[in-house]
């Protein structure tokens, strides 16, 4: 078992204290370069805290839809490479599979936009 707070916990603790202790100390050049390093803390924290359940889904999810097995980055090539052939045109399992895949990606890099589309 971890000591508490763990690694989410943890990297969401240092954002804050970044964006609200740090980032008013810095330097108007430096303070871009600052939110951009608050704000890949804050995709790492909600990846740690949604683990790798949406990872293994999407993997499922391309290897039932392209009838082969492997891992998410070969499947996600593989996938890429057929739409381009245009293999999967009007297909709507195919179009399901790349909507559930850019809200998750949206979720982890800018959930707040996701409230905007009636998502959460």
């Amino acid at each position: 078992m971890r000591e508490p707070p763990e690694g989410a916990a943890l990297l969401a603790i240092a954002r804050e204290v970044l964006r609200k202790e740090l980032l008013p100390l810095l330097p108007e050049d430096k303070v871009y370069a600052a939110l951009m390093v608050a704000n890949a803390m804050g995709i790492a924290e909600r990846q740690l805290r949604q683990g790798e359940g949406p990872q293994r889904e999407e993997q499922r999810a391309l290897s039932a839809l392209l009838k082969t097995d492997g891992g998410l980055e070969a499947l996600t090539r593989e996938f890429a490479a057929r739409i381009r052939r245009g293999e999967f045109d009007g297909h709507e399992e195919a179009r399901r599979l790349l909507w559930s895949s850019a809200v998750q990606r949206v979720r982890e890099s800018a959930p707040k936009a996701l409230p905007a589309y009636g998502l959460k």
